[in-house]
């Protein structure tokens, strides 16, 4: 590695973060400015390991020491191209991803790990600043057709390889603007728009068209796609939102948090704010924190986004709940060293002002006479271990009111939509509602291939664009009889 001893001379150190007061009048990405000196000072903690873990960690496989090696010796041609070698947009989980990376780094048995996340953004940074990320077009076009439908960043991974196998790609997505989480998801104070634009922009280039407000299964029949394209790839991810039906559920003041969310990413782009982030219609008109007492419920990164989200709003009080324990505040036992730990964690979002609480369960909405949202009627639990199971029981005399307005649902996905294209196509399902596929190949349609959280469930967004790079290789594969796409190294954890 070019610095040894790295690791003992330098502090792990992140991006300055702009101070609260500040951000939270506005949608801008958080981070401070940052030097390429810093990056590679940051680089140089990485050790020379026997086995590098984190190659495990990570659900692309990236090839993090070597790039590292590559930034600390300001080699950043070299640096981009090992990691746009396994991950077609570093711009995004360079600021988005949880780095289960670092959760493996070998420095962090004992010292905090490499910062791998602000390294891998330094790249892609500089990357597109000096024009290293350009259009490459395939040598030569195969003549097959593929669609792929949605274009989250499942669909756009699957895209960008399908087509630099040279097969002719069409993405499809219902909403105005293709994106997908990334775009009516994530907040823009995580991950501004423009990021999205500019890696769009270069795929154009290199010859994939993306057709939006095209909502397939409706707007275009399943049977059309299927005798219009060679293959069909199914990326629309898990849209069907884990609901809370106790009593009170219907009165006003209750939403799914995406409605909320991208409604405001709507506002930012300066967007109509008349459908949601599924192409359906609004039911109760814009959505607002302002003056409002928030609570969220669901302890997850979505929750998270709605305190950031509320938080700008001008929310009166904000408030997030969650059913499980408090998690321990360092490394649980059960998820030792490489595993990803399950620990507590505290986004930038809580910094800005949360009140957080956890075995906490909702057991009514409560309204006022007009059909408003007035309050949530909430109990504490207690978690008791029988036979080997966790259960909870409530706790006796701790029963209340809390003051709620706007109650946002942020308990995650429970699988992909399925009336409409899928119920079209036959699709089957599995256990847990998702589309049932062998090596991404649907098990009704050996031309209907599926990737990301349509296939494997609500998930991060590095392992969508994982799914998306693997499903691509196996229907090229089907597509072609081979395929030279790049495979993922198997992981060591998931060989354990």
């Amino acid at each position: 590695m070019g610095k040894p001893t790295g690791f003992l001379e330098f502090a792990r150190e992140l991006p300055k973060k702009r101070a609260t007061q500040e951000r939270i009048h506005d949608y801008k990405e958080i981070d401070v400015p940052h030097s390429e000196q810093d990056s590679g000072r940051q680089a140089a903690r990485c050790m020379d390991c026997g086995t590098p873990f984190c190659h495990s960690g990570c659900p692309l496989g990236n090839i993090i020491p070597e790039f590292n090696d590559a930034v600390y010796e300001q080699n950043w041609v070299y640096a981009y191209e090992i990691l746009s070698s396994t991950n077609n947009f570093p711009e995004f989980t360079g600021r988005i991803c949880p780095a289960p990376c670092e959760a493996s780094c070998v420095l962090g048995i004992n010292k905090p790990p490499v910062a791998i996340e602000f390294i891998e953004k330094s790249i892609a940074e500089v990357a597109f600043e000096r024009g290293y990320v350009t259009p490459k077009l395939p040598k030569e076009r195969t003549g097959k057709k593929v669609a792929v439908v949605g274009s989250g960043p499942a669909g756009l991974a699957a895209a960008a390889q399908l087509n630099k196998a040279g097969h002719a790609v069409t993405v499809f997505e219902r909403a105005d603007q293709i994106g997908g989480l990334l775009r009516y998801g994530i907040p823009d104070f995580k991950l501004e728009k423009w990021t999205i634009d500019r890696r769009l922009a270069v795929m154009e280039d290199e010859g994939i068209t993306f057709k939006t407000g095209i909502n397939v299964g409706v707007d275009l029949k399943a049977n059309d796609l299927l005798n219009d394209f060679d293959l069909v790839m199914l990326t629309g991810g898990s849209t069907v939102p884990r609901d809370l039906p106790i009593p009170g559920r219907s009165l006003k003041g209750i939403y799914p948090a995406m409605e909320f969310l991208s409604q405001q990413n709507k506002r930012n782009a300066g967007l109509p704010i008349q459908v949601d982030h599924r192409g359906e219609k609004y039911g109760d008109g814009e959505l607002w924190a302002t003056d409002k007492n928030v609570v969220v419920i669901g302890g997850g990164d979505t929750g998270s986004d709605c305190v950031g989200t509320s938080n700008r709003h001008g929310a009166k009080t904000v408030t997030q709940i969650e059913l499980m324990p408090m998690p321990p505040k360092d490394r649980a036992e059960n998820t030792p060293w490489p595993n990803w730990p399950m620990m507590l964690r505290t986004s930038t979002s809580h910094e800005e002002g949360c009140d957080r609480h956890w075995s906490i369960n909702t057991k009514e909405f409560v309204g006022d006479e007009n059909g408003n949202l007035k309050a949530l009627r909430i109990v504490d639990l207690e978690w008791k271990n029988e036979n080997g199971r966790m259960q909870m029981v409530e706790v006796a005399g701790s029963e209340r009111d809390i003051p709620c307005e706007l109650a946002l649902l942020a308990a995650g996905f429970l699988h992909p939509q399925h009336n409409g294209l899928l119920d079209e196509l036959g699709i089957e399902y599995d256990e847990r509602g998702n589309v049932k596929a062998t090596n991404y190949q649907t098990t009704t349609n050996p031309n209907v291939f599926t990737a990301g959280d349509m296939r494997r469930g609500q998930s991060l967004v590095v392992w969508a664009i994982s799914e998306g790079r693997e499903a691509a290789r196996a229907a090229d594969k089907y597509l072609m009889g081979e395929s030279q796409l790049e495979a993922k190294a198997v992981s060591l954890i998931e060989v354990a």
